[in-house]
């Protein structure tokens, strides 16, 4: 296909200037014939503007839009996504919400519904804490993880696996939990899309309708799909195979939510006759900052060959900031970003490594959003330990009266703290809100009072976390899909980016690395002015010395 194919002049003047507007790769993809299509969309390539401006190309060429779907990764993109389609629809006279946008749980929950269930939704932590009580968070945490795979990965029924004649632990748990899943009435996330995929494959007239329903079915962030969300699209788009996925392998960083990069990589072998059209302009990124991520990604071997290059205009700045690990380099990073209104963000491989950033934004004065990260001192627990603390010996440091406190309460392993969890913990553990307060109270005087200085800390944490701060703290998980004017990303030093403890549990470590390295390059892309990268010149991280040469990277380099 040419990419310098010029819109219809038959279409209506709104979609034809819209399709005008965009790149001659992005047009060639919004208006590729009907037929499987996938577009590999890089960062900052504009991927949202041309889903809208397929989805307002199909409308006008004649798609009726009661049989165009959309279905997207999370909520926020199909926020995102109907929020833009509104008014590409609206010049066609065609209301927004004819055109199906959902997430593919809202849509396993509208299939459910029209098979006439009406699913209670319970939360799955609510029903292990009833099965095994005696669990932790951290077990629990595995058994969620153990029963995703068994619903969505292995396909397999409570049915099959009861029938196990010697069943393991998590086997047992797993029938414990859906009879009592059953036993409730209800169903968890998982049933939304397995449940949906059992209701269309039960019943043909059903698939025939939610078919002629998703007769043009667009997916978004194909790469980041499980395998019952994949097998549920191929099944709707099937047998016409009318169907349009975006995405990049390069940013599939889900591996812990049975997301594979193969499915992306594989997907021609499921649909015949795919056509792949690339978007190949990164228009966020400065050309600095492009070429490293480049150079760092093209380390794996899982991975599409493409090309990729920097928008006209993409100036901007990458910082190294060599940082040893006796210092704290956030003052001088916070107060170094221009003081112009301009967004910017702080990111972290895990919740734990933001921390310090909210420690000296609290110590700066500088307010901040931190959406999804539970901090220790907002966590309940932290009065029952500085309650304990006081009643420690007067004599001792403050820190020494909450170390010993935490260790009579169990709070604290025998030996050292745990081990950072590098899929950002749900909640703290206790040991994590004993260290943040022993971190705390490291700062004060022998007599001064611990509960007083948490208020204190409490309420200018109140007054400065706010959802309208320039300044984000994130995990480099939580910025899919976002941008900043100014992004550093800390802890690029070896065992903390890439995970040690990420590489060292996984059953095929080699395939963790590149999924780490995936990570890294999204987190480096969220950047539109400048990029700072944070790390120990003693022992930086080795896909730092895969992006950059090691005079680079001396703290004394320029």
């Amino acid at each position: 296909m040419a990419l310098d194919a010029r819109p219809s002049p038959t279409l209506p003047p709104a979609v034809a200037e819209r399709l005008a507007r965009l790149a001659p790769d992005q047009r060639a993809a919004a208006t590729a014939p009907p037929g499987p299509v996938l577009c590999i969309a890089p960062a900052g390539s504009g991927k949202t503007t041309t889903l809208v401006a397929r989805v307002a190309w199909l409308v006008a060429t004649g798609a009726d839009p009661a049989t165009v779907a959309a279905i997207t990764f999370n909520a926020r993109a199909a926020e995102e996504l109907r929020e833009r389609v509104a008014p590409a629809l609206e010049p066609l006279g065609v209301p927004a919400d004819a055109v199906r946008v959902r997430t593919f749980h809202a849509l396993g929950l509208e299939i459910l519904r029209d098979a006439g269930r009406a699913p209670n939704l319970v939360p799955r932590d609510r029903i292990l804490r009833q099965v095994v009580p005696d669990a932790d968070p951290a077990a629990r945490r595995r058994l969620d993880d153990a029963f995703s795979r068994l619903k969505l990965d292995l396909g397999v029924t409570v049915e099959e696996v009861a029938a196990d004649p010697e069943p393991g632990p998590v086997a047992r748990a797993f029938v414990a939990y859906e009879r009592a899943l059953a036993s409730a009435g209800a169903i968890d996330f998982d049933d939304l899309v397995a449940g949906a995929l059992r209701a269309l494959e039960g019943d043909p007239a059903r698939l025939a309708r939610w078919r002629a329903r998703c007769a043009q079915l667009l997916v978004d962030e194909v790469q980041d799909v499980d395998r019952s969300q994949l097998r549920l699209a191929l099944l709707l788009a099937a047998p016409a195979n009318r169907i349009f996925l975006v995405g990049d392998d390069d940013q599939s960083i889900y591996g812990w939510r049975l997301a594979d990069v193969r499915r992306v990589l594989g997907l021609a072998a499921d649909l015949p006759g795919l056509r792949r059209v690339d978007l190949a302009v990164n228009y966020r990124c400065p050309a600095p900052v492009l070429a490293r991520a480049i150079r760092l990604v093209e380390h794996n071997q899982e991975r599409f060959a493409k090309s990729i290059r920097a928008g006209p205009g993409a100036t901007g700045r990458l910082i190294l900031a060599p940082a040893p690990v006796a210092t704290d380099p956030l003052p001088r990073l916070l107060a170094a970003w221009p003081p112009d209104g301009t967004s910017r963000a702080v990111l972290a491989r895990t919740r734990r490594e933001l921390l310090p950033a909210v420690a000296a934004c609290l110590a700066g004065g500088i307010a901040f959003r931190a959406d999804g990260v539970p901090l220790p001192l907002e966590d309940a627990r932290v009065d029952g330990l500085v309650a304990a603390a006081a009643k420690s010996p007067l004599r001792l440091p403050v820190a020494a009266r909450v170390v010993a406190a935490a260790r009579s309460r169990g709070a604290l392993p025998p030996a050292a703290p745990t081990p950072d969890d590098p899929d950002a913990e749900i909640a703290w553990t206790d040991a994590e809100i004993s260290a943040a307060v022993t971190a705390w109270a490291v700062r004060l005087a022998p007599d001064d009072n611990l509960a007083s200085a948490i208020a204190d800390a409490r309420a200018r944490l109140a007054e400065l976390r706010r959802a309208d701060a320039a300044l984000t703290l994130a995990t480099a998980h939580g910025t899919k899909g976002l941008e900043w004017d100014h992004v550093a990303v800390l802890g690029m030093t070896e065992g903390r980016f890439p995970s040690a403890r990420s590489l060292a549990d996984a059953a095929d470590p080699a395939r963790a690395l590149e999924e780490e390295r995936r990570l890294a390059y999204v987190a480096w892309t969220r950047a539109r002015r400048s990029l700072t990268l944070v790390y120990d010149p003693a022992a930086p991280s080795p896909f730092m010395l895969e992006a950059f040469d090691g005079g680079e990277l001396d703290a004394n380099a320029p």
